[in-house]
C-alpha cells in the first residue's frame, strides 16, 4: 500500500491508513536485519528479556557523570574500555579556540566548566579514550564515530543520547540509552532489552529537485507521526535511499527517533564500505575482506517478514519545513499551515492550537515568507562536509539577510579543517555566515548559541520543540540548503528559487563525493592485542578494600495516593526538564526542575539562580496547593517523547510522582522510569479519559497494585494493564540489574571470547589512534 500524503499524520490520523500488518505464522520465514543482529547479540535470554551485548559505547560529559560516579561507589571499573570512545559536545563554547591553553581558563560558565572537568577527571579515572576541546577529533559524538570508523555495520552500538540511531546507516544496531544504562554497559557491556518490532519504510523512486534527506525523513515523520515507530526499530529501504551517500544516510537514520522508533537501520552496501575503507578503527588487511563478507551476510532476508510496512513514492517528497513544535508537524515549503479547525478530535486540535499559539503562526497562513531571526546549520543530523557543501553553493555570490543571524556549526574539527581544505569556510564567511567551532551548539541551546523568546530560526536540527533552542524560541526544522536559502532572504524560503550562481567546475557539491580529505590520523603497524577485558581502572589503585557497595531501588508494589491531570500530547523530555538544568553532576535535587517550564514565569533564571528566585504559575496543576503531595501522573499520549536523557525521571521522581499513566510512553523514556523505581503503565484512551476526570477532583485517590496488575479508583473499578515480566520482578523487588547481570559474568566473558574470534576486527578500535592531536597541527591528509 503506497500512502501518499505528509498531511493525514498531522490531522491525527490513525495507524490502519498507512500500515500494512504482515505478521507471519511461518516458522520458516527469513530473518531481517534487525533480527540477524540482535540474535548475534544474545547473550541470555530469561523471561522475554535478553541480555544483549554492547560492541560500542559513546559517551559525552552530560549523561555520564552519575554513571561514573556509580561506578566508584560499587567499586567497579570498565569493562572494555577498547570498545568505549568519549568526547565533549553538548554544551562546549562554539566560539573560536586559537587561544585554547585548557578547560579550566577557556569555559566561563561554571555549570559547563563543572561537567568538562568531570568527564576528563573520569578520563584519567578510568583510562579511557577521549577526544578534548583541545584535540582536532573532537566533535559530536554521531558524527566522530563514523569518522574515526570506530561505527561498523553489524555492531551494536549505544550512547547517553536518543540520536545514536544515526549509527544505523551503517547497518549498525544504534539506540539511546539513560544514564543508568550508561553504567550498565561500562560495567558489563551489556544490556537488558525487550525486542522490539520489525517496521519496514519503502522509499522508491527518484527524487525531485532539491529534495535531501532531511526533506524525506521529515516527510516520512509526518505521514506516520512522532509515535508512529514506537516499540519498533525501523529499516529504511528502497531504491530512495540506497542512491543516498553515507552523510545522507546517517541524517535519515539520526531523526527515526523523533518518530518514536528504538532504532533506525539501513542495510550496508558498497557505499558503506567505501566509506568506512581505510578509517582509523576500521578493520585492514585480511581483517577487511572478512569483515565485508560479513557485513553482506546480514542484509535482510528477500523473504523477511516485518510487523508493520509503508512504502513512500520519492516523487511526492518536496522540499519540507516544520509548522509547529513537533517533527511531525510539517508541510512542503509551498504549503499552509493547517488548520486547527479541521482537526479530527478535539484532543488533537487543543495540540495544533498550543503549538500554534507558541509558534506565532495561524492556520491557513503560508509558510514561504514568514520572517527568521536566526538559521542554524549543524547538529549531528546535518553538521557533516557534505551538507557544508549544499550550503556554500546556495551562499556563493550571495549575503545573509542584515536581519539574519546564520551560524554554520561543523560537526567535528575534522570537519571543519576539510571545509577549510576545500575553501567552503571562505565562501560562507563572505556570504555573512558565522562560521564556528563545533559542538551541539544551537540544537539545544545548552551553551551561549540560544534563541531569544520569540526569536524565530530556520534550524537543520532534529527538534523544533518548546523551548528547544532557547525559552520561548520558534524553531522551524529543514534541510541545510534550505535554511540557507532562509538565511539570505530572511524568511522561510523554497531553495528551489536560489540556483548556483557560479560555474559548475567551482561547485563545493561537484567535489568528489569519495574524497575523504579530512585529518583522519591513523596509526602505522597497530596490531590488536585482542579483547580488553575488565582490566583494572587507574583510581582502583588508590582503593582499599575490593567488596562491592550494595546498591538497589526501593520495592514498588502497591502505590495508593493522589492523581493530577495533565493532559497534553507529547510532552516531551524538554517540557519535562529543559537543558539549563542538565548541567549537573549529581542524580539528587532535580524536583525543582520538572516542568519548569509550565511550573515558573521565569524558568531561565531558576535555571542559573535556583529555586528562590522562582516566579510560580499559578495556573499550572501540580503548583496549586490541593495537589501538593500529588503521586500519581494521568498523562497525555506519547509521554516523554525526544531525548534520552534520564534527568526526566529523575526530576519527576524527586517531586515525588512514582507511577505515570498515559496511552503510550516513548521507548527511551519508559525503560528510565524502570530503572529509577518508578513505574509508568499503559491504559486506552477511554480509560485515562475517566482516570482524566477523577484527577480533576483534587480528593482523589487512586490505587495501583503492581502484582496483581490493577489501578482501582476510589469507587472500586479497577482498570487491567500489562507489563514485562522481567520490569516487574525488577520493581516488585528493587533488584539493582548491574549486580544481576554480573552473576552472568562467566557468559558474558566465554560471549566475548567467541566473538573475538569470529569478529577478531571489533577488539581494540579505540587503541588503534594516538591519544591526543593537537588542533590546528600540521597532519598527512587521508586520501
Amino acid at each position: 500500500m503506497i500512502f501518499q500524503s505528509s498531511a493525514l499524520a498531522a490531522f491525527g490520523f490513525t495507524a490502519p491508513n498507512w500500515v500494512v500488518n504482515q505478521q507471519s505464522t511461518k516458522l520458516d520465514a527469513g530473518k531481517t536485519l534487525y533480527d540477524k543482529i540482535f540474535e548475534d547479540h544474545t547473550v541470555t535470554e530469561s523471561d522475554g528479556s535478553t541480555l544483549l551485548y554492547i560492541d560500542r559505547h559513546l559517551v559525552h560529559e552530560v549523561t555520564s557523570p552519575q554513571a561514573f560516579e556509580g561506578l566508584r561507589l560499587a567499586n567497579r571499573g570498565v569493562r572494555r574500555p577498547d570498545c568505549t570512545l568519549l568526547t565533549v559536545d553538548h554544551n562546549v563554547p562554539t566560539e573560536d579556540r586559537t587561544q585554547l591553553v585548557d578547560v579550566e581558563s577557556f569555559i566561563s560558565e561554571i555549570n559547563s566548566k563543572t561537567q568538562v572537568l568531570q568527564l576528563e577527571k573520569n578520563v584519567e579515572d578510568f583510562g579511557l579514550k577521549y577526544f578534548g576541546m583541545e584535540d582536532e577529533r573532537q566533535g559530536i559524538v554521531h558524527i566522530i564515530g563514523p569518522e574515526q570508523g570506530f561505527t561498523l555495520p553489524g555492531t551494536t552500538c549505544v550512547c547517553g543520547d536518543s540520536h545514536t540511531a544515526t549509527h544505523g546507516a551503517f547497518g549498525s544496531l544504534a539506540f539511546g540509552i539513560g544514564t543508568s544504562e550508561v553504567e550498565h554497559v561500562l560495567a558489563t557491556s551489556t544490556l537488558p532489552q525487550v525486542k522490539g518490532k520489525n517496521f519496514l519504510i519503502k522509499i522508491d523512486g527518484d527524487l525531485n529537485e532539491a529534495v535531501t534527506s532531511k526533506d524525506i525523513i521529515l516527510h516520512i515523520c509526518g505521514i506516520i507521526g512522532t509515535a508512529g515507530g514506537t516499540g519498533c526499530v525501523i529499516e529504511f529501504a528502497g531504491s530512495a535511499v540506497r542512491s543516498l551517500s553515507m552523510e545522507a544516510r546517517m541524517s535519515v537514520s539520526n531523526m527515526a527517533i523523533e518518530a518514536g522508533a528504538r532504532a533506525g537501520l539501513i542495510a550496508p552496501d558498497e557505499v558503506t564500505f567505501e566509506y568506512l575503507k581505510g578509517r582509523p578503527m576500521s578493520p585492514s588487511d585480511e581483517d577487511w575482506d572478512n569483515a565485508c563478507a560479513y557485513w553482506k551476510s546480514i542484509c535482510s532476508d528477500d523473504d523477511a517478514v516485518y510487523d508493520k510496512v509503508v512504502e513512500i513514492d520519492a516523487t511526492d517528497i518536496a522540499p519540507t519545513v516544520t509548522w509547529g513544535t513537533s517533527p511531525q508537524d510539517v508541510v512542503p515549503i509551498t504549503g499552509n499551515v493547517p488548520d486547527p479547525n479541521e482537526a479530527p478530535d478535539a484532543t488533537r486540535k487543543a495540540a495544533m492550537e498550543r503549538s500554534l499559539n507558541y509558534i506565532g503562526l495561524e492556520g491557513n497562513q503560508p509558510l514561504e515568507g514568514v520572517k527568521i531571526d536566526k538559521a542554524f546549520i549543524g547538529s549531528c543530523t546535518n553538521g557533516r562536509i557534505e551538507d557544508l557543501r549544499e550550503v556554500a553553493a546556495v551562499a556563493m555570490g550571495r549575503k545573509v539577510a542584515d536581519h539574519v543571524h546564520a551560524f554554520v556549526v561543523p560537526g567535528s574539527g575534522l570537519v571543519k579543517r576539510q571545509a577549510e581544505d576545500e575553501g567552503l569556510d571562505k565562501i560562507l564567511i563572505e556570504a555573512g555566515f558565522d562560521f564556528r567551532e563545533p559542538g551541539c551548539s544551537m540544537c539545544l541551546a545548552m551553551n551561549d548559541d540560544k534563541l531569544k523568546p520569540q526569536e524565530r530560526c530556520a534550524s537543520t536540527s532534529n527538534r523544533n520543540f518548546e523551548g528547544r533552542q532557547g525559552g520561548g524560541g520558534r524553531t522551524h526544522l529543514l534541510s541545510p540548503s534550505m535554511a540557507a536559502a532562509s538565511a539570505i532572504a530572511g524568511s522561510l524560503a523554497d531553495v528551489r528559487k536560489f540556483p548556483y550562481l557560479g560555474d559548475k567546475e567551482s561547485d563545493p557539491r561537484n567535489i568528489d563525493k569519495n574524497n575523504r580529505g579530512s585529518r583522519v590520523f591513523t596509526t602505522e603497524n597497530y596490531v590488536s592485542p585482542g579483547a580488553v577485558i575488565n582490566p583494572p581502572a587507574p583510581y582502583m589503585a588508590q582503593k582499599t578494600g575490593d567488596s562491592e557497595a550494595a546498591a538497589g531501588l526501593p520495592k514498588f508494589t502497591v502505590l495508593k495516593g493522589k492523581s493530577a491531570p495533565l493532559d497534553i500530547q507529547n510532552i516531551d523530555t524538554d517540557m519535562i526538564i529543559p537543558k539549563e538544568f542538565l548541567k549537573t553532576i549529581k542524580r539528587a535535587g532535580l524536583g525543582f526542575a520538572a516542568f519548569a517550564e509550565l511550573r515558573y514565569h521565569n524558568a531561565d533564571e531558576v535555571a542559573t539562580m535556583g529555586e528562590d528566585v522562582a516566579v510560580m504559575n499559578d495556573d499550572f496543576i501540580l503548583n496549586k496547593p490541593e495537589y501538593s503531595g500529588t503521586s500519581i501522573l494521568i498523562a497525555g499520549d506519547n509521554f516523554g517523547c525526544g531525548s534520552s536523557r534520564e534527568h526526566a525521571p529523575w526530576s519527576i521522581n524527586d517531586m515525588g510522582i512514582k507511577c505515570l499513566i498515559s496511552t503510550s510512553f516513548a521507548d527511551i523514556f519508559y525503560n528510565n522510569c524502570f530503572n529509577n523505581g518508578m513505574l509508568p503503565l499503559i491504559l486506552t484512551r477511554e480509560e485515562i479519559e475517566v482516570l482524566l476526570d477523577d484527577a480533576a477532583d483534587p480528593n482523589n485517590e487512586l490505587s495501583v497494585d503492581l502484582n496483581n496488575q490493577k489501578v482501582t479508583r476510589s469507587n472500586g473499578e479497577s482498570f487491567s494493564f500489562d507489563i514485562d515480566p522481567f520490569r516487574k520482578m525488577c520493581l516488585l523487588n528493587g533488584l539493582d540489574k548491574i549486580g544481576l547481570t554480573l552473576e552472568k559474568v562467566d557468559q558474558i566473558t566465554a560471549f566475548e571470547k567467541e566473538r573475538s574470534v569470529a569478529y577478531p576486527w571489533l577488539d581494540g578500535a579505540s587503541l588503534k589512534v594516538p591519544d591526543s592531536i593537537r588542533m590546528h597541527q600540521d597532519a598527512p591528509i587521508w586520501a
